[in-house]
């Protein structure tokens, strides 16, 4: 967990993908710094005290109208674990969309996060797309560069495998804390990796066989984005899906919202996955912070396996 670096860490993680308005280039409005306070005091409220951004997010608005709030509320900010992600680059004039870890991208896009955020150091600094252009010996020097003159305090990375994230830490001198990856009861490729070894039903898996293990092994933080699975489960999917049905049934036994019988899911494994939760909306953070008096058994959690995936397990 984050708390071997962070004592204050909480298990989930406000995602801020929403903050700032569209993802059209235009200046966020006063009623997006209204939603983003509001959003963001909700979150902390509910006892959630690690942000996640990315410098794309709404093209760098989700950082700036962040550091608006925080400038009107700056005691918050001692609450708070702040972590932002960078590397990719969308389609411009010089280019397609790509991803981009050489050391002029990466110490300008530090940079230039630090002054959307209005502070002087970041928490975690995560990489967001692994680049297969990246030359590792400039990439861990420009950031051991950074982390000596203070930009960041802990490196992570994002949608990244157990073998290259070993690579990277070959050439770092500073330990990689966490791992940023798909993770949900609608995508459960990490725990059929496991699950089905040694037979053809893992064939197809796109899951990168052994990274959670890895993770777990070498203290890595795993962080879960989408882990709602855009709320197919929890009332964003058809009402006659027999999973979302036995979500909602759950969450009536246990007293809880449908949001976090999901949520629940994935921190029922001894891995300590902490949920990337995306909404903005103040109803749904608190749905979402329900998980925290939740604690599935066993036989429920592979009751919900086994729906979600259509079949017994092997």
């Amino acid at each position: 967990m984050l708390t071997t670096q962070f004592s204050h860490a909480s298990k989930l993680i406000f995602g801020c993908m929403g903050l700032g308005g569209n993802w059209q280039h235009q200046p966020y409005t006063k009623d997006d710094l209204r939603l983003a306070t509001v959003a963001v005091e909700k979150a902390l409220d509910c006892g959630i005290t690690v942000f996640d951004h990315a410098d794309i997010y709404t093209n760098g608005n989700a950082e700036k109208v962040f550091a608006e709030v925080l400038s009107a509320q700056p005691d918050w900010r001692n609450n708070m674990i702040i972590q932002s992600k960078c590397g990719i680059r969308f389609e411009d004039n010089t280019g397609p969309k790509r991803y981009d870890f050489s050391k002029e991208w990466i110490a300008a896009s530090v940079e230039g996060i630090l002054q959307r955020l209005h502070i002087e150091q970041l928490d975690v600094l995560l990489l967001h797309r692994p680049d297969p252009l990246a030359d590792l010996n400039e990439l861990a020097a420009c950031l051991s560069r950074l982390h000596e003159a203070g930009k960041f305090r802990y490196l992570g990375v994002s949608n990244m495998h157990r073998y290259q994230i070993d690579a990277l830490k070959q050439h770092l001198t500073m330990p990689v804390i966490a791992n940023q990856l798909e993770m949900s009861l609608g995508f459960r490729d990490w725990v059929e990796d496991g699950l089905c070894t040694n037979s053809p039903l893992n064939a197809d898996n796109g899951y990168t066989s052994g990274t959670l293990e890895y993770c777990q092994q070498h203290a890595i933080q795993l962080q879960a984005w989408a882990p709602l699975a855009q709320g197919k489960y929890s009332g964003n999917g058809p009402a006659n899906c027999p999973t979302s049905q036995l979500v909602n049934t759950l969450a009536s036994e246990h007293g809880v919202s449908p949001e976090a019988i999901v949520l629940g899911w994935l921190m029922r494994h001894p891995a300590g996955i902490q949920p990337v939760i995306g909404t903005t909306n103040p109803q749904r953070i608190a749905a979402c912070a329900e998980v925290a008096n939740l604690a599935l058994s066993r036989e429920h959690w592979y009751q919900l396996f086994e729906s979600a995936r259509g079949q017994e397990v092997p």
